[in-house]
């Protein structure tokens, strides 16, 4: 083990001026008496998650009905939820029915209604969280849009920050007169961006 003139082991000598050195506050600045000493803080906001949206589990039933008349049911709670924290929280909520239509049995033209006669209204929001204006893309019944296309189901057009909005859209079928009894199947699609 070596020595410094002194005596003392170079080891413990360097232990000591490292300990001494951890002690000691750092500065960030120095300020005369009677003035202001200012410190910058910082600190980050994460955003918790994306952009999504939820839908009813399928498969959602909307009623019965002969043929000539309308079928009409809800189709259950559509849900955005937006928490991307972001400065301009704007979005739309899209939705169509799925090529092919709604068909029973073996799915030939006679057992086929076309996505011009399904026809959908979202209505008013049944809750909305955070700020800004919650549209809905058909306030009510007179309002209902065919799902041979995409269309607004609800959109946000302000506000920021983390929001949602839930809607229970009705679907309603226009029966045509020709069609055959069955248990028709089709798909709704919705999206949000």
């Amino acid at each position: 083990m070596s020595k410094s003139r002194l005596g003392i082991p170079l080891t413990g000598a360097a232990a000591l001026v490292a300990a001494m050195a951890v002690v000691l506050p750092a500065q960030a600045g120095t300020c005369p008496a009677s003035t202001t000493c200012s410190t910058t803080v910082n600190f980050t906001v994460t955003a918790p998650g994306g952009l999504t949206i939820n839908v009813p589990n399928s498969p959602v039933s909307i009623g019965s009905g002969t043929p000539g008349n309308q079928i009409s049911g809800p189709l259950g709670t559509i849900m955005v939820s937006d928490q991307r924290a972001t400065l301009t929280a704007t979005w739309v909520a899209s939705v169509v029915a799925a090529t092919g239509g709604f068909t029973t049995g073996g799915g030939t033209a006679a057992e086929t209604i076309p996505n011009t006669a399904v026809l959908y209204w979202s209505g008013a929001a049944t809750g909305t969280t955070g700020t800004g204006t919650f549209v809905p893309g058909q306030a009510n019944a007179g309002a209902a849009q065919s799902l041979d296309v995409s269309r607004t189901a609800f959109s946000k057009t302000t506000g920021s920050g983390d929001n949602s909005a839930s809607w229970n859209p009705t679907i309603v079928i226009n029966v045509p007169a020709q069609a055959v009894a069955g248990t028709y199947t089709g798909t709704v699609n919705h999206s949000v961006a």
